[in-house]
């Protein structure tokens, strides 16, 4: 039997699924300079160069001060005089006060492009990553917290902010000073320099053991992160819950136990790095003192220097490599201390990665919906005007094109479908429902109704058998448009931040201000919200908690109303209204199910009861069908759920 795969990109599986942790590499880092110089190719590279720029004249000073230094001791080794001296040193001083007030503008110019490209970069990268949640399948979102992927908007975001705006420009300058420093070095003495490299490797073989263990337990800190915020947000949603049942100590007990796990990732993270950069310097001060040692032993032994410029060795050699020894190993530590940023930049990125390389929704459809209207000879053509009448534009291989009419014609032939793999949810389920039938689904929990239209809007795919939609496969539909074609309400209402009138506008944007209100009428919703403070300009937050459920429901409905579409699926819709407020909402049902295919669930069989035909599930077969007197008259399950004798679960 075959089963929707939903893999990541060669074969991963997306955030927050099952999935082997992925490694930090060097190839994440490359990613994100690759979107760098892609979203600015002019600005990105000139704060670069300015950043090398102002890196190469922090090294000029070891070369000034070699020269300088040189001039002194000739002048006392020949017993010059000053003023000749000063002719030779005061060009060398306004060189290097002149590469410094340039190196003054680049740092300015580097720190206001890198503001710049840091927030704009952000800003892209949070659009694509909206827009890349946007075109998940459903699946997605059933099988990942709420919270963790809202982490991935805040938290991970913020962690690249620092990748990109501090570690990327420290790294970039502190590795030009230290090539550039070990150049130098070299040219002045080769012994000196073997010195400054066994003290370098010390330094790194600390980093490589410390910095391991921080990149361990920053990736950790980054997953709780996640987990807290999805734990944050489920106790807010569930709140009352909670004060229901009293469970706010055992709630309170479960987020010490996530905290706690948090706090203990988070401290051994920043104690690892922390540490690393008082053992860097104490190593760097120790270097220190052995080069002057050594320069000195060197100096009194009259050892023949070794250097790419040939220099002999004295004071102007010794003095300045103690100032580059400095410059060196404090450029190393920088580097070593930015493991913190990069570690968690990187941790940041991957599952901002992971998200954005989930595989997105498949749609292989070519059918489209457009506006259609008929001739005098009842011939079917496109239009740009809104005439009520709508077609399915389905273009053939030869070039050609036929327009079908919408008319709502469902049907579902042996179809099987299971959520995971081996379990199979459905088993050869047929459907038929013809242009303006009510189809009702009636069964225990768990028996496959919601999954039946579920595949109808091809939130799911099937495993096997065809659904087509007015004589075509759905598969050949565009989703979009698939959807477009149906009108849905749900058990669980969703209204936004925003009016009534615009939570009403949300099923056909382009709807007008009667449209919203007459749908609102068909509904039996303008009666409630006409006595609203502001009637349809009440401003709903928080989902709409200023409501009752019922309203909420409602305005659901009415949602559905203004799209207008020729097939309706109720989902439960009427579940969360109270008996009186259900009769006014089936009278307006009634309105707006006349003259389209509807597909009704519900467990109140006095909303069934006038469906023209009615299915029983059980465990995902459908083991009666017929009218509601039909089904009486069998004196099967139907039978017994109505007169009482058995209920359902």
């Amino acid at each position: 039997m075959r089963t929707p795969n939903y893999r990541g990109p060669q074969g991963k599986a997306p955030a927050g699924m099952p999935h082997g942790r992925r490694k930090l590499s060097v190839p994440t880092l490359k990613r994100v300079l690759k979107m760098l110089f892609s979203y600015y190719p002019v600005l990105f590279p000139l704060a670069l160069g300015c950043i090398v720029f102002a890196a190469l004249v922090a090294t000029a000073p070891a070369i000034f001060n070699q020269r300088i230094i040189a001039i002194i001791e000739e002048t006392l080794e020949q017993n010059g005089t000053w003023a000749a001296a000063s002719k030779e040193i005061i060009p060398n001083i306004i060189v290097l006060a002149s590469l410094y007030i340039v190196s003054l503008a680049a740092v300015f110019t580097q720190t206001q492009l890198m503001a710049y490209i840091t927030q704009g970069f952000l800003g892209k990268m949070r659009k694509t990553l909206f827009n890349g949640m946007q075109n998940l399948p459903i699946k997605y979102f059933d099988t990942n917290k709420h919270g963790d992927i809202m982490s991935h908007f805040t938290n991970d975001i913020d962690t690249l902010r620092m990748l990109v705006s501090q570690s990327i420009p420290t790294i970039l300058q502190a590795g030009i000073v230290v090539i550039t420093v070990f150049i130098i070095m070299l040219s002045y003495s080769i012994w000196i320099t073997l010195v400054v490299l066994i003290g370098v490797f010390f330094l790194f073989m600390v980093t490589k053991k410390v910095g391991g263990g921080s990149a361990k337990y920053f990736m950790r800190q980054q997953q709780a992160i996640g987990k807290t915020e999805g734990f944050i947000q489920e106790m807010m949603n569930g709140q009352k819950v909670v004060k229901v049942f009293c469970h706010e100590d055992k709630t309170q007990k479960q987020f010490d136990e996530i905290n706690d796990a948090l706090c203990e990732d988070s401290k051994r993270a920043h104690a690892y790095a922390n540490i690393l950069g008082p053992i860097n310097m104490n190593i760097g001060n120790i270097l220190y003192v052995i080069i002057a040692t050594v320069g000195g032993l060197l100096l009194l032994l009259n050892v023949p220097n070794i250097g790419l410029a040939g220099l002999p060795l004295s004071i102007s050699i010794v003095i300045p490599f103690l100032n580059m020894t400095k410059q060196f190993t404090g450029n190393v530590n920088q580097l070593s201390q930015q493991i913190n940023s990069i570690v968690m930049g990187l941790a940041g990125a991957e599952r901002v990665f992971e998200i954005m390389d989930a595989m997105p929704e498949d749609d292989e459809g070519y059918v489209t919906l457009v506006n259609a209207k008929k001739d005098e000879n009842g011939n079917i053509t496109e239009t740009d005007e809104r005439t009520g009448l709508w077609a399915w534009k389905h273009p053939h291989e030869d070039g050609t094109l036929t327009y079908t009419e919408l008319r709502g014609d469902v049907r579902m032939v042996g179809v099987d479908f299971g959520y995971e793999e081996g379990k199979e949810v459905l088993h050869d389920v047929s459907v038929y429902a013809e242009p303006g039938q009510k189809v009702a689904f009636v069964g225990a929990t768990g028996a496959g109704k919601t999954t039946i239209t579920n595949l109808i809007n091809r939130f799911y795919d099937i495993a096997d058998g065809k659904i087509r939609y007015d004589g075509i496969n759905i598969n050949k539909i565009k989703k979009s448009d698939l959807r477009r074609s149906l009108g849905i309400v749900l058990q669980e209402t969703n209204l936004f931040t925003g009016t009534v009138m615009e939570n009403i506008r949300y099923g056909r944007l382009d709807a007008t201000d009667d449209e919203c209100i007459k749908a609102a009428k068909l509904s039996g919703a303008d009666d409630f919200i006409t006595r609203l403070p502001n009637g349809y300009d009440t401003e709903l937050k928080n989902n709409g908690s200023n409501l009752s459920q019922g309203q909420r429901q409602l305005i659901a409905i009415a949602r559905a109303a203004v799209a207008d579409p020729p097939v309706m699926i109720l989902d439960e819709a009427t579940s969360s209204i109270d008996t009186r407020t259900e009769a006014i909402v089936q009278k307006g049902m009634d309105s707006l199910m006349k003259g389209r295919t509807v597909f009704v669930i519900a467990h109140r069989l006095s909303t069934v009861k006038n469906s023209d035909v009615i299915m029983v599930l059980d465990k995902g077969r459908i083991i009666e069908r017929g009218s509601h007197e039909d089904l009486i008259k069998q004196k099967g399950q139907y039978y017994s759920l109505y007169t009482g004798a058995f209920e359902l679960e």
